[in-house]
């Protein structure tokens, strides 16, 4: 049911002037889904509220509430069409009125860690891009048709919502940017084993994946207490995203997974001066896949020691910071960080190497991000000893990863087996550290069970890095031009 609604949204989407990406249709279904769920849980809270013997205060004045102006029911249950705005009217209630009173909660909000705030910031970054009132109005009854109350039903609506958000880093050359694919933040998540209590934090949270797979992994362990449940809603994730859309997402998305007010915060991470990160603000797991590219400005670069206008290089920095002593990370990065020669990248792998413990290097094939166009790896390492030795593991699933073939958890279960033991096997071995060359700190990969020749790819896979490479360039030349 729920997944033809979603199919029966994007058919309307897609056919609204205003709408016109994978993007624009994950944006306006998540505003929509917002008020819904709002609405679902305001119901919840009347309830209780009732059967305690207390008078429950509404967050949304009457006028605003989803039964008021978006889904008026008769008695019978149904939408009362008489009392229902629709075309130029729910256009203009939406944009001229409802918008306004529901960004101005940011302003009222007692703390930022309220879903007043949450609304309020939502709907200071959202515009409604449906321009046909007509269109919105079949949009909101489908919306209106989905359920949130039970478990079952928002487990079901996340593995939807997640499927849009694949699809939407999927339409796009910087679908990485969006989407890292699940198996392996699963795998991730088991190597480095955040429990409850700890705080779990992603500077460069996207679409909210990690954190949204490590409350799963968290809330699943047996005989947890109401304490931890209140730990895991309250106390345990910190995200901070960049990018409005992807901001708004990430809220949307840890909502649909059970986290009833999101952590994530709406900020440009890198503008953080790493001199100002104390022990109070510090975290006991890191797990992220920041960014891939230089697109910083250059003067944010001040706030890191060593220089570089590779995003990812200053997101590693502020990560390590960011740990508490014994602190663990997992962080996907590219695996030319391994062995580029540049002084940035040389620093970076020594600062790497003397702060933290890099016990881990997973080795992944390329194609497991779609539409990236580049080959990454994952660190894992923990803060306040020095590396001693590295083991690593070079992932072979033994097919090409695509559209058709994605990563999945089986392919990634002999890497977590093998990781507990950090045990030898074709695929994975362990270097000391004082072999390496201490002029470089060269960290490359070398299978010496000879499996670091080159995968032949696909003809697919290699015009598919042609295509993301070309509309990068395109960028940079637009960029150029614009400078000039």
């Amino acid at each position: 049911m729920f997944e033809q609604a979603f199919k029966n949204i994007d058919d309307i989407l897609h056919k609204d002037a205003g709408c016109t990406s994978e993007l624009d249709y994950t944006e306006q279904s998540s505003w929509l889904l917002f008020l819904k769920y709002l609405d679902a849980l305001e119901q919840d809270k009347a309830i209780d509220a009732g059967l305690a013997g207390k008078k429950y205060r509404h967050i949304l004045d009457p006028e605003f509430r989803w039964d008021t102006w978006a889904a008026p029911k008769k008695a019978d249950g149904r939408i009362d069409h008489h009392k229902a705005m629709t075309g130029d009217d729910l256009r203009e209630f939406v944009n001229g009125k409802l918008f306004p009173y529901l960004h101005a909660f940011k302003g009222k909000a007692s703390s930022a860690d309220t879903i007043e705030y949450k609304i309020g910031e939502i709907f200071g970054e959202l515009k409604n891009r449906i321009q046909s009132g007509y269109n919105l109005r079949e949009v909101i009854e489908l919306i209106d048709g989905l359920r949130f109350r039970s478990q079952t039903e928002k487990h079901e609506l996340s593995h939807l919502y997640e499927a849009k958000i694949r699809n939407m880093g999927n339409a796009g050359r910087n679908g990485g940017e969006y989407y890292t694919p699940r198996p392996l933040i699963r795998a991730i998540i088991q190597v480095v084993d955040p429990k409850i209590g700890e705080r779990v934090y992603d500077g460069a949270v996207g679409s909210a994946g990690f954190l949204c797979e490590a409350f799963d992994y968290l809330n699943a362990k047996p005989g947890l207490s109401t304490n931890d449940v209140d730990t895991l809603q309250k106390r345990t994730f910190v995200g901070k995203e960049k990018k409005s859309l992807a901001y708004v997402i990430a809220i949307m998305n840890m909502i649909l997974h059970g986290i009833e007010a999101p952590n994530v915060i709406h900020t440009n991470t890198l503008a953080e001066n790493l001199d100002d990160i104390q022990d109070k603000d510090r975290f006991d797991v890191v797990l992220a896949n920041p960014p891939f590219g230089g697109k910083e400005r250059a003067e944010l670069q001040q706030y890191f020691p060593i220089k570089s206008s590779e995003t990812a290089y200053l997101f590693l920095q502020h990560f390590i910071r960011s740990l508490r002593a014994g602190g663990r990370a997992g962080i996907v990065i590219k695996n030319t960080f391994l062995s580029n020669t540049d002084k940035a990248s040389v620093s970076l792998r020594k600062l790497l190497l003397e702060s933290c413990n890099l016990h881990t290097v997973l080795d992944l094939p390329g194609g497991t991000f779609q539409g990236a166009g580049v080959k990454t790896v994952v660190l894992f390492f923990d803060k306040g000893a020095p590396t001693r030795q590295v083991w690593y593991y070079q992932l072979d699933a033994g097919r090409n990863f695509g559209k058709t073939s994605p990563l999945n958890d089986n392919d990634l279960a002999d890497f977590v087996a093998r990781q507990k033991t950090f045990a030898d096997s074709a695929q994975s071995w362990s270097v000391d550290v004082g072999g390496i060359d201490a002029s470089t700190f060269d960290l490359s990969v070398k299978n010496p069970n000879g499996g670091d020749a080159v995968a032949l790819r696909s003809p697919q896979a290699i015009l598919d890095e042609i295509a993301a490479l070309d509309a990068e360039s395109g960028e940079i030349l637009l960029g150029i031009r614009g400078l000039l």
